[in-house]
């Protein structure tokens, strides 16, 4: 929980201080990149790290990730410029792409199913006080002008949970001869192809024009290395990213899902309160309260999730969220100029809620189809989908609103472009929620996994 706590804030505290970054640090257009490339070193340090769960042991990876997530807190809270604090978000990317992938590996090595849905409420809890300290803290940062502190607060809070979990957490050794090689060309390739795409597209139209030769050969050369992460993954004896493991539906159906949650999650998280700010005119701390409701409802319907899919199963509680995600992001499309902020938190719940109600379920699907040693890797695929939806997707919307705003002398939008890039942000929202609805009607209909789990044993064992 305290792990978990960790990304829970870092996932919800910046997005209410990044106008306060900008205006500080200079280059409004290079805010998106605090969040790919955050996501972008999380999404491919996740199956490398799921990977490593299973070979290395579970304590040994979540402890080198939450120091390495320490480190790049360090870095971000003493950075000078934009650059040097991009880099730190990667270091912290890095160091998150172990934390939540581990913790819910951990979960589910210690609980059985029954016992995952009391456990998970625990969890939800974390995300819940996230919701509330995270924007607020975050607000408070931004308007008192001492931003870098929604960087340094996670030394503490890092040192406190990795004492303890190398007080309290027994693993037992892992077996000689179960350690298996690395897919680190797979890593290099997914990592320097998926940089590419994000840079033609953050780039696009605005260091450069989309047609012209340097965004035509930055998408070529990131097609041809991510088609090279194919071949070698396809080939390789034990890829980082097992795309065997997509041939199962309710692993093809959650992965789908999970990339869906993050393109919506991030999209919110990194525009709302820059509408609520820029276009409404409120302050920071109004901006978080408005944010919060979003990460508010998600640990609140998570909290009740497990009691649902154990009464009427996986696809129906992910279907029911679904239909609340779809439902939010339509009434986001009616919001305006001059809409009430209350309005934008009341979307942003129902949004919240959703999530809520298909995250864990289709997650939990999942790893109920997967033994011991392969369970890392599932939960890995599911995070790494997630995080890759949020850095295409924060890309993605990025390039929309820097196509369709204009800075004033101090780097800051203004003008009536950045109201029309947001309604195109919610329309694209809406449209990716669809693609969540369908995809989970492909999730199993009853608890029963695809594969026998060795859950129970492993939980008597513990």
């Amino acid at each position: 929980m305290l792990a978990t706590g960790l990304v829970a804030i870092d996932s919800t505290i910046i997005a209410t201080a990044s106008t306060s970054i900008a205006k500080d640090l200079g280059q409004f257009q290079q805010v998106p990149w605090l969040f790919a490339v955050y996501l972008v070193a999380q999404a491919v340090s996740v199956p490398i790290y799921g990977r490593l769960a299973d070979v290395l042991g579970r304590k040994n990876t979540l402890l080198f990730g939450i120091g390495l997530f320490i480190l790049g807190s360090i870095i971000a809270g003493a950075a000078w410029s934009m650059p040097v604090l991009i880099f730190a978000r990667v270091v912290q990317g890095l160091g998150a792409g172990a934390v939540m992938p581990v913790s819910m590996t951990i979960t589910a090595d210690l609980y059985t199913l029954e016992e995952r849905a009391k456990v998970q409420g625990y969890l939800a809890s974390v995300w819940a006080i996230a919701s509330v300290v995270g924007p607020t803290l975050g607000g408070i940062f931004a308007q008192l002008g001492i931003w870098r502190w929604i960087f340094w607060i996670n030394i503490p809070l890092g040192a406190v949970a990795v004492i303890m979990l190398w007080r309290s957490y027994k693993e037992s050794a892992r077996p000689a001869g179960e350690r298996e090689r690395i897919d680190y060309l797979g890593a290099v390739l997914l990592t320097l192809g998926t940089t590419a795409l994000l840079l033609g597209l953050l780039e696009g139209g605005a260091a450069w024009a989309w047609a012209s030769a340097a965004s035509i050969g930055i998408f070529v050369a990131a097609a041809v290395l991510l088609a090279s992460f194919v071949y070698v993954e396809l080939r390789v004896e034990h890829p980082i990213f097992s795309l065997a493991l997509l041939k199962r539906r309710v692993v093809a159906a959650s992965t789908v899902a999970s990339l869906m949650i993050g393109v919506v999650v991030l999209g919110l998280s990194t525009y709302v309160p820059i509408y609520a700010q820029n276009v409404l005119g409120f302050g920071a701390l109004v901006a978080g309260l408005a944010l919060a409701a979003l990460t508010l409802g998600w640990p609140a319907a998570a909290s009740q999730a497990g009691r649902l899919y154990l009464r009427w199963g996986f696809r129906a509680t992910s279907v029911i969220g679904s239909l609340f995600v779809v439902l939010g992001a339509a009434l986001t499309m009616t919001l305006g100029a001059h809409s009430s902020i209350w309005l934008v938190a009341l979307f942003c719940f129902v949004i919240g809620v959703g999530m809520g109600f298909t995250a864990v379920p289709s997650l939990i699907a999942a790893q109920a189809s997967a033994g011991h040693h392969e369970r890392g890797a599932v939960t890995g695929t599911n995070m790494f989908a997630r995080s890759m939806g949020s850095a295409v997707g924060v890309a993605i919307f990025g390039a929309v609103v820097n196509s369709r705003v204009q800075l004033n002398a101090a780097g800051a939008p203004e003008g009536p472009g950045l109201a029309n890039a947001m309604h195109l942000v919610y329309t694209s929202i809406l449209v990716v929620a669809v693609v969540l609805l369908v995809s989970v009607t492909f999730l199993p209909r009853h608890r029963a996994p695809e594969q026998a789990t060795d859950a129970p044993a492993e939980a008597a064992a513990a």
